[in-house]
């Protein structure tokens, strides 16, 4: 298997898409990754596209293939990935085995998603397919409701009054919206940077315990990335940003797992990832992992090895995941400061981990020194799917 590179970024604004259709938005992105790659659109061998609920919000479910038209990149095999929350990142892993095999070259990747569409209601209703649809969504679960019970057993696992956890969870919002009020990409930008503790917990109450500012937004938005073989990555760029190893597992319904705060699939996921890699999770130095909720931050970091089972909470509230700490947390505000488009979320995370490890995210948000290693971190339905990617400055060690 050959080693992967990242030549080529490409991203739009995070937010209300207005008139623009999902195929324009990811049109959007994916020349502004061509053209950060230097490279000629003739010269894309195939596309994957996250897509997760287009069928619903525009009637289209083969987008890829008319995005394929769009930029008329010829008869090239278009794939749609679809893994709700997690499809860009499955997308961009795909890209990457293909790549590896010697199949492609170069490989054009990434998401869509136009949520704002369909409506609060409607939007609700259709990310709760993502749900297994005969045990919980026939139930009436909806997200919101699995990471209120997800936060419930959390507090009582570890002993912590729920009132406390509340607001060692807050702090990941003030967090993460303090990063995406400074992301000019992000759908909070300019907003939301002066937040406090009391000020997510006065919130509107979604689900007890989240409050509104705990969860994150419905997004219109597009992400791509230009995939490509790690021997000719620098015939187009003198900055490649190389796939140093993936992950991906499966979760199963919730009245079978084993314990929704040591999420198995995560766990199985992040290893795989790590031993391809051949590093460690304290190798890592930033990352962007998936805090649909506050509290869904909180687990995936111990999941991944960051921390240990038990304790994220606290080391969130003690700024060990900010800037600075122990490790950089969502530097690019995350899922509830930037946004979530959910079929583009997984590439909007490798966007914003090329810009930290180029030296180019955006003032305020940029780790310093610059990140050698980082990770990202997918979540597909509840715990069903989920999607690690780490990237390295420099090619993986023989």
């Amino acid at each position: 298997m050959r080693e992967v590179a990242i030549i080529g970024v490409g991203h739009t604004k995070f937010g209300k898409a207005g008139d623009k259709t999902a195929l324009e938005l990811f049109s959007e992105a994916a020349l502004k990754a061509v053209e950060d790659a230097g490279i000629d659109l003739r010269e894309i061998e195939a596309l994957f596209q996250g897509a997760a609920l287009l069928g619903f919000e525009e009637g289209q479910v083969m987008p890829a293939v008319f995005s394929a038209a769009d930029l008329h990149l010829g008869e090239i095999p278009a794939t749609r990935v679809e893994g709700a929350c997690a499809s860009a990142g499955l997308a961009i892993r795909e890209a990457a085995m293909w790549v590896a095999s010697g199949a492609f070259d170069v490989v054009l990747a990434g998401g869509v998603e136009k949520a704002l569409a369909m409506g609060t209601p409607f939007a609700t209703r259709t990310f709760a397919m993502a749900c297994h649809a005969y045990s919980e969504a026939a139930a009436g679960l909806t997200f919101p409701g699995v990471f209120a019970m997800a936060a419930r057993l959390y507090a009582h696992r570890y002993d912590i009054p729920l009132e406390k956890l509340r607001e060692k969870m807050a702090c990941v919002s003030v967090k993460n919206h303090f990063h995406g009020a400074r992301n000019p990409l992000a759908q909070f930008y300019q907003k939301y940077g002066d937040l406090k503790v009391e000020d997510v917990l006065r919130s509107k109450m979604v689900c007890d315990p989240l409050t509104l500012l705990d969860c994150c937004p419905f997004s219109d938005g597009a992400a791509a990335v230009v995939v490509c073989a790690a021997e000719k990555a620098r015939k187009f760029t003198d900055t490649p940003i190389y796939i140093l190893g993936t992950g991906q597992g499966s979760g199963t319904p919730l009245s079978k797992m084993e314990d929704m705060v040591k999420p198995a699939a995560r766990v199985a996921s992040a290893r795989m990832a790590f031993k391809q890699a051949g590093i460690e999770p304290k190798d890592i130095q930033v990352a962007e992992v998936h805090d649909c909720f506050t509290i869904a931050e909180i687990i995936a970091l111990e999941a991944l090895g960051f921390f240990g089972w038990g304790e994220a909470a606290d080391a969130t509230e003690e700024g060990e995941t900010d800037i600075g700490g122990r490790i950089a947390v969502n530097p690019s505000g995350g899922l509830i400061g930037k946004g979530h488009p959910i079929g583009a979320t997984g590439a909007s995370q490798v966007f914003s981990l090329v810009e930290q490890m180029r030296g180019e995210a955006p003032k305020g948000n940029q780790v310093e020194p610059v990140p050698e290693f980082g990770m990202t971190d997918t979540l597909g339905g509840d715990f069903g799917t989920l999607c690690n990617i780490i990237l390295g400055r420099t090619r993986r060690k023989k």
